[in-house]
């Protein structure tokens, strides 16, 4: 099954996709996206640390997602994304346009073919103003394509707000 959580900055979308990854009673694999730049971030990546459960295995991968996808994958597995945002941020900043094409397409199509549960995790930046600079828009505009495609095979779309979940695609458990 493919899960889609969606939601604003602080709405409580890690935490929902936590306790539904804690509920489908198989192990947890964590894979974080995120790349400590500054200390900001870094304590963001810690208050993230200290509220999963120890027993949880975490994966870094900031580029790669879909290669290090393959190599989790098992039947009795939980593998949670957090977040596609700051995965889609790195894939941007990166110099070849084509690298973060490569890795959308490549995500995309390894998805369908998982036997784990996947629980991805992303911001919905679409209900904005559009942004002024090329790079943002450019951000904005590929992540809002990312999340339609995704919504498209993800068995449950939800989006957060306030802590509470809203079903946009598949059934209430």
């Amino acid at each position: 099954m493919i899960q889609l959580i969606l939601g604003g900055a602080r709405s409580g979308k890690s935490r929902m996709a936590e306790q539904t990854a804690q509920q489908l009673g198989k192990s947890v694999i964590y894979v974080a996206t995120a790349q400590a730049g500054d200390a900001e971030m870094q304590a963001r990546i810690q208050h993230h640390q200290q509220q999963r459960p120890q027993i949880w295995q975490l994966c870094e991968e900031p580029l790669y997602l879909a290669e290090q996808l393959k190599m989790l994958d098992h039947p009795n597995a939980v593998i949670l994304v957090d977040c596609l945002t700051l995965w889609m941020s790195n894939l941007l900043m990166q110099s070849a346009e084509s690298f973060a094409e490569q890795q959308i397409s490549a995500l995309l199509e390894v998805l369908p073919q998982l036997q784990a549960d996947i629980i991805l995790v992303s911001n919905e930046t679409g209900l904005g103003v559009v942004p002024m600079g090329e790079i943002t828009r450019k951000f904005v505009d590929e992540t809002g394509r990312l999340h339609q495609q995704l919504g498209q095979i993800a068995d449950k779309v939800q989006f957060c707000v306030a802590g509470f979940p809203m079903l946009l695609k598949g059934e209430k458990k």
